[in-house]
């Protein structure tokens, strides 16, 4: 029986009263401890020395960052509910930037894109806000990933390196990227953006891997990106009109957060997705593998360990994962 869409609500603010009581009884032993930063998620790199390198991290990050509106394509482009700089005020460090041509302006600007749609913000506009964040926070570090994203109308083809070059030259935003090819410590990137390229460049810096919808590697990086396998199916064998419960991807992500916890001294950073893009809503997705990801991180949480870069998708909906996320840092 499927639910409309007022009884749906009714359901989930009854589980969700149902929840909250359960918490207020719950002993304090349940409770998730902070295991070792308790830093403020809009400043939580501030308190950690300068010698701190990147790659022993846990970084929240965002899939798709400015896909914030369904009305700039439909909800299958919808991604994410907070704005950049309300990920920023919640701790989020990487960002997914999938960059064209700006209609009117293809000389010279790039629009945001989720394929062909237009997510109605601008790379100058994304930059500008990622600019206002650390020059009022310092001591924290981004992470971008600019991708030349396919299938748009205003594809800008090999222009595409000089329209960026034109960014870090001609529009002043040189001094706001650390290029170098390597994750730096913090203190040598501390109110900058380490860019990772995902275009054909000869800028120096690090480079996204090669490859599609799967796990790949290069010498700096270890990437899971699996978004799409056999529908639903590629989730869980059973599902329900309200999305499923998470299977096969989510064993790429826990495969992707085990294999970092085992490697304290890494060379390689760890990019894991819990992104999932087949024949269900994004939000559907979430709701079906974020869960899980709270479950693995509150029975892990008494274990050292960092796991990298993890993009979401509506980190706003699960408080709870980007608190032991965050939680897993260095004080």
């Amino acid at each position: 029986m499927s639910l409309t869409r007022r009884d749906f609500a009714r359901t989930t603010l009854a589980s969700a009263a149902g929840a909250l009581a359960t918490a207020a009884v719950l002993p304090a032993a349940h409770a998730i401890p902070l295991l070792r930063t308790t830093a403020v998620p809009q400043a939580w790199m501030a308190a950690l020395p300068d010698t701190t390198s990147l790659l022993r991290l846990t970084i929240p990050g965002t899939h798709d960052s400015c896909c914030t509106d369904p009305a700039n394509g439909t909800e299958f482009s919808h991604t994410q509910n907070w704005s950049l700089p309300d990920q920023f005020a919640h701790g989020i460090r990487f960002l997914d930037i999938r960059c064209n041509g700006l209609q009117g302006h293809t000389a010279d600007s790039f629009g945001i894109y989720h394929s062909s749609f237009y997510q109605g913000i601008t790379f100058d506009t994304v930059l500008d806000q990622c600019r206002n964040f650390l020059l009022h926070n310092p001591n924290e570090v981004l992470i971008m990933r600019v991708k030349k994203e396919d299938g748009t109308t205003n594809d800008v083809g090999s222009n595409f390196a000089s329209i960026f070059n034109g960014y870090l030259d001609a529009k002043g935003y040189r001094s706001l990227f650390f290029m170098d090819n390597r994750f730096p410590a913090l203190g040598e990137a501390r109110g900058r953006i380490v860019l990772i390229a995902q275009f054909a460049n000869q800028l120096g810096c690090l480079q996204w891997p090669g490859g599609d919808n799967g796990v790949f590697t290069t010498d700096r990086i270890y990437l899971q990106d699996h978004y799409q396998h056999n529908g639903l199916a590629g989730l869980d064998s059973g599902t329900s009109n309200l999305g499923s419960s998470g299977g096969d991807k989510w064993g790429y992500i826990q495969a992707c957060l085990d294999r970092a916890a085992a490697d304290p001294n890494n060379t390689l950073q760890y990019i894991n997705f819990t992104s999932f893009a087949d024949r269900a809503l994004p939000k559907d997705n979430a709701g079906a593998l974020m869960p899980k990801l709270q479950s693995y991180l509150t029975d892990q949480r008494t274990r050292p360990a960092h796991y990298g870069i993890i993009p979401m998708d509506f980190p706003d909906r699960y408080q709870g994962v980007l608190d032991l996320l965050l939680a897993t840092n260095p004080s």
